[in-house]
């Protein structure tokens, strides 16, 4: 006997967002959540004006957006003491027309909420899978650490960039390569009139500045495989390191104590080239690992779960086998996947990868940010790609309403 039709694993914004829409219908859904609850910090924040349109097409925008958030209306990078607007969102065709920057924390605690209000829907914290359950060589359920066994009739790994259940299942990968990974931090600061969210360009350094209030969350960007180099020079180098590139922090940079207030991302970009097996569908970034650059990552992996519903929930509120369906997932997210994926590896080589290995007397801006700055109407297309994405999907899974 099946303790659902659908297990999740995972309870990021695929896992979540998966949870929510197969619920709502009618689909028996259990998500596994490996952690106690969603307060995890420096993880991405930016929810974009395409997954801000998904949540007004379910009516739920405006009670999204009364969590605690601050909204960014155009990116800008700072080379030298020089600002350049790289990306304008006001020109979309969107319900909201800013990237919201969101704790993750409350932007899960949200769509949970929202995904309780079904009666298929259930969440299981402090519960991580382990392994997966096979019959026959098909996939039907996982296990779980405390040894428990839980059948379903699909199990969707939404496990993340480290995935348990793709491993398990041998799914294959293709690693692009990154040539960075990031220091992630806070520094305090007032809170003033609008966002001045920003990147900054520096010879041998690139920071990203997120504007959240009362705070900057930091990125600190570095050749790969460099950080025990970095931590050798103790934290008081980090800290003029990290002023040398952006002096508007000032005395602020303090509050960086020791290095138990830097948290080291790897950065990876890889991808599945196959997302699923016999009763088994990887979606989010147990599917592909994205860089960090654009912020893209939840958008992306937001819309493979509207994308899963949209093919899936129908048949399995049917009490139909999908089996043969997981297929037409990969190849509607595969296309977007390999867009995004492309640019950020570009970007990576051709950028940041040559702005790290600059010397300091290489101080010239990129033509691509020249480019952008002087032609306010190429805004328009960084902020199309990064706002809205590619074949953006649209909610089309039924709603069980009730009896």
């Amino acid at each position: 006997m099946n303790d659902a039709d659908l297990v999740i694993v995972g309870g990021g914004p695929a896992g979540m967002m998966a949870g929510l829409l197969f619920a709502r219908a009618g689909v028996k859904t259990l998500v596994l959540e490996k952690h106690g609850d969603f307060l995890r910090d420096f993880r991405g924040d930016t929810v974009h004006p395409s997954t801000l349109d998904l949540f007004a097409e379910l009516g739920l925008v405006d009670a999204l957006l009364t969590r605690p958030h601050d909204e960014v209306s155009t990116l800008t990078a700072l080379v030298g003491e020089r600002y350049f607007t790289v990306a304008d969102f006001s020109h979309l065709s969107a319900a909201r027309r800013f990237v919201a920057l969101m704790p993750q924390w409350e932007f899960l605690d949200f769509v949970s909420q929202a995904a309780s209000t079904y009666p298929s829907f259930s969440l299981r914290v402090n519960c991580a899978a382990t392994d997966l359950v096979r019959d026959s060589g098909r996939v039907v359920g996982v296990t779980t650490a405390d040894g428990q066994s839980l059948r379903a009739k699909l199990v969707i790994a939404a496990d993340g960039r480290h995935s348990v259940l793709r491993d398990a299942a041998a799914l294959p990968r293709e690693d692009l390569g990154a040539p960075m990974d990031v220091f992630w931090f806070r520094v305090p600061k007032e809170r003033g009139s609008g966002n001045r969210t920003t990147g900054i360009f520096a010879p041998g350094r690139i920071i990203a500045l997120l504007d959240r209030g009362d705070y900057w969350q930091c990125a600190f960007v570095f050749a790969k495989g460099s950080a025990d180099a970095l931590r050798a020079r103790g934290i008081e180098k980090f800290r003029a390191d990290v002023l040398a590139a952006a002096p508007m922090l000032g005395t602020a940079v303090a509050a960086v104590a020791g290095w138990d207030d830097v948290k080291l991302l790897s950065v990876a970009l890889d991808r599945l080239t196959r997302w699923h097996c016999p009763g088994l569908l990887a979606i989010g970034d147990a599917a592909h690992a994205m860089s960090p650059v654009g912020g893209v990552g939840i958008n992306l992996a937001i819309q493979d779960a509207v994308a899963a519903a949209n093919i899936l929930a129908a048949p399995m509120a049917g009490g139909e086998s999908v089996d043969m369906l997981l297929e037409r997932v990969q190849a509607r997210r595969m296309f977007p996947t390999r867009v995004i994926q492309g640019l950020q590896r570009a970007i990576q080589t051709r950028i940041i990868g040559r702005m790290l290995a600059s010397a300091p007397a290489a101080a010239a801006p990129p033509l691509a940010l020249r480019l952008l700055d002087g032609w306010p109407l190429l805004q328009r297309i960084p902020a199309r790609v990064v706002g809205m994405g590619v074949r953006r999907e649209h909610i089309r899974s039924p709603l069980k309403r009730p009896v």
